[in-house]
């Protein structure tokens, strides 16, 4: 019988060796982006009928290098979808469910409620509660550190939603009940209601407020890294939400364009939230952990941009708060922050660089049971998720078991008003619930910025699209708005 020696037993171990801990628990960021639509970059998500890329003049207006960076590494979508408004989306990030179904589907003011004068009484102006089960608790459980960066906007003013750490974070910097900042300098609107909590530090040190959530997301990330526990960081910026203070790192090279002032800051803002991206990137290289984190970056629905000849979403259709392509498109990528031929959790999840899911529609639903899936995180039990995975997607893939659907419900007022949206497919359906004409019909494939509607040229497709509307509604409990005698306006 031959024997090996101890020193050809180690030899062994380094031509095989173990799996560490660190790269069965994979590191997560959600990198969320306020109110930045599908056509804020330089980075092209919309595509030619061959699934090509297409620059559009939108496109050159921004300059976003660490998007650009980013996209190289990995995969994005030219059809990913969010909420309109933003507590809608943030609710569907924590929860994996459509905002229909968890019932916040307007923006939550901070004060008082926000139906509006139709608006259904009983939708879920308060947010998310204790009770609520979230990715950040689940994961938490998993032993997982949850940070939270940012804008919370998940409930009013003393609620559970307005302190993230009611919800499953083990930090949380700068997130609070507000909506938007009061000021992205100085002491951040100290004082007043609208006033960022948390960044006292950097009060008055002319730091923007873009990077100094940066700076602190860094510092937390350090944090768990040297507690040796995986992290998951909800990155989520104010920028880019009003008030469009000019970023003074980046102001001038958009006035110089001879644009208008609203339109350079909110271009100045965007470069700022790259120059974030980039960052975070080089920082989770510098510490080790780059080939180990998944970087999931997305917008939280359209674009707010107060200019560009009254079409800020061009080619789409109008912008936030519309129940068009404008208002619900947004962009995502997903990349690993280190791309890596060696990492045992990257040949399991493997992303290929540079590619577009040009057919493929995912949603901010897909982001909780996808990381689920990653980090090898049981479902929770009698939570009903309404996303699914989007692994294979973003193998570069197609999914032919996933279904091509984004319903979209808002029974309250805004810049489109009372109103239930469904992709399926190439077709939209808008059903409006006060207007005479209720329904619009659009095949996106031939008519994306939505501009000839077919609903009485196509009676058949319309009548099968409004009784998948119909059953999707009742299958996610919807609440309707109501006449001014308070009766609900069903469908």
């Amino acid at each position: 019988m031959r024997y090996l020696s101890i020193k050809s037993l180690l030899a062994g171990l380094v031509c095989f060796p173990l799996i560490s801990a660190a790269e069965e628990s994979p590191n997560i960021v959600v990198f969320l982006v306020d109110d930045m639509g599908v056509m804020d970059t330089s980075v092209p998500f919309l595509t030619d009928e061959g699934g090509k890329p297409v620059v559009h003049p939108l496109n050159t207006w921004y300059q976003t290098p660490n998007m650009k960076r980013l996209a190289k590494q990995g995969v994005r979508f030219s059809n990913f979808y969010a909420q309109s408004v933003c507590s809608p989306t943030r609710a569907s990030i924590m929860t994996g469910q459509n905002a229909t179904r968890h019932g916040t589907t307007q923006f939550i003011k901070p004060e008082t409620d926000n139906r509006g004068e139709f608006g259904p009484p009983k939708w879920n102006w308060k947010g998310l509660t204790k009770e609520c089960v979230t990715l950040p608790r689940v994961l938490q459980k998993n032993g997982y550190r949850t940070i939270h960066v940012g804008k919370g906007h998940f409930g009013p003013f003393k609620s559970i939603g307005a302190e993230p750490l009611n919800l499953g974070f083990d930090v949380n910097i700068a997130g609070s009940a507000i909506g938007l900042p009061r000021s992205y300098i100085g002491t951040y609107g100290k004082g007043t209601s609208r006033a960022v909590p948390g960044l006292e530090d950097y009060h008055n040190s002319g730091t923007f407020l873009t990077d100094a959530l940066t700076i602190e997301a860094t510092k937390a990330v350090d944090d768990a890294v040297e507690k040796k526990k995986p992290f998951y960081l909800y990155m989520s910026h104010y920028a880019v939400h009003g008030p469009f203070t000019p970023d003074p790192r980046f102001i001038e090279k958009y006035l110089n364009k001879g644009h208008k002032k609203s339109t350079a800051a909110f271009a100045a803002l965007i470069e700022g939230m790259d120059k974030s991206l980039g960052d975070l990137l080089d920082h989770l290289e510098k510490i080790g952990e780059a080939e180990n984190t998944l970087i999931l970056f997305m917008g939280d629905n359209g674009t707010a941009c107060p200019g560009h000849k009254g079409k800020p979403s061009a080619p789409l259709r109008s912008q936030k708060g519309s129940c068009y392509e404008g208002g619900t498109r947004v962009p995502f990528i997903a990349a690993w922050a280190k791309p890596s031929a060696t990492s045992a959790v990257q040949k399991n999840w493997p992303i290929p660089a540079g590619v577009i899911q040009p057919q493929a529609i995912g949603t901010v639903m897909d982001i909780f049971p996808s990381v689920l899936e990653l980090t090898k995180t049981p479902a929770p039990k009698n939570h009903t998720i309404d996303g699914s995975s989007l692994k294979t997607l973003l193998s570069g893939k197609p999914d032919p078991q996933r279904e091509q659907a984004f319903l979209m419900h808002f029974p309250h007022k805004h810049r489109s008003s009372y109103f239930t949206s469904l992709r399926l497919g190439d077709w939209k359906l808008i059903y409006f619930y006060l207007k005479e004409n209720h329904c619009e019909l659009y095949n996106l494939k031939t008519d994306p910025s939505e501009s000839t509607n077919l609903a009485e040229k196509h009676p058949k497709e319309l009548k099968r699209m409004l009784g998948e509307m119909k059953q999707r509604l009742a299958r996610e409990d919807a609440l309707y708005p109501v006449d001014a005698t308070g009766k609900e306006l069903k469908p």
